[in-house]
């Protein structure tokens, strides 16, 4: 399964992209958007699971702007350091960065509808902002917080675009989540009625935050494998 480092040009400056590929042709394709930690070993280890369920996956490093960087140590977190990396993220970067992610997929030769975008944590979040402000074959959101109500990040709660999506979206969410309430997660399944697109919700009562990360010690062994088989899913049905 090859798999490699590379640099592609966006408006705000050279971006690095961990890509893999399948060991024969992928079918489709998917943007794999990073937690609040950059592109770790966590994000590689998912972008090759990807690449092994037969997607060409791509995963941008949307910390260029403050010089990049990552963190792996899940339990000695500094939060100054991790508010360093977003130095100069905005809503609007994080698009140019998932345009230029997403040129790396046309260049292989894949179309808007067959192309999926997942991210957790932070990144979950994006697949939300991507799923209002693009068109895509499907997206899938792991404990994305602030969206509807903002979170210890510094962007704005998105429930307002929910009207405006425009691709089909699955969010993940684990009860147990101290950052998420589960009250956000309802006003979040009601307020997607509203969507022109395939939307659905799916709660994981014994989970918290971080549920999908073997990493962490939030990590919740079942509902992993329940949400990885949901996403896979989820692309098969909506992926072209």
């Amino acid at each position: 399964m090859p798999d490699q480092h590379l640099t592609v040009t966006t408006a705000d400056g050279p971006m690095e992209v961990y890509e893999a590929k399948p060991d024969g042709a992928a079918r489709q394709a998917v943007v794999v958007i990073q937690e609040a930690f950059g592109i770790n070993q966590h994000i590689q280890d998912v972008t090759r699971r990807f690449a092994a369920a037969g997607y060409h996956a791509a995963a941008p490093a949307l910390f260029h702007r403050a010089g990049g960087g990552s963190i792996d140590d899940y339990d000695n977190l500094d939060f100054n350091q991790l508010l360093a990396l977003f130095e100069g993220v905005t809503d609007d970067g994080i698009l140019v960065d998932v345009d230029a992610a997403l040129g790396v997929l046309d260049d292989a030769g894949f179309s808007g509808e067959q192309i999926g975008i997942v991210g957790w944590c932070f990144g979950g979040r994006v697949t939300f902002l991507t799923a209002a402000r693009r068109t895509l074959g499907a997206a899938v959101g792991f404990y994305g917080g602030g969206i509807v109500s903002a979170g210890h990040l510094p962007f704005p709660p998105l429930l307002d675009e929910v009207a405006s999506l425009r691709t089909p979206w699955l969010g993940l969410f684990g009860d147990q989540d101290a950052s998420i309430p589960v009250e956000d997660v309802e006003k979040l399944r009601a307020e997607l009625q509203r969507a022109p697109v395939d939307t659905d919700i799916v709660r994981y009562p014994d989970a918290g935050h971080g549920f999908h990360c073997d990493r962490r010690a939030d990590y919740h062994e079942a509902s992993a494998r329940d949400a990885w088989s949901r996403t896979l899913a989820w692309f098969d049905a909506h992926l072209g």
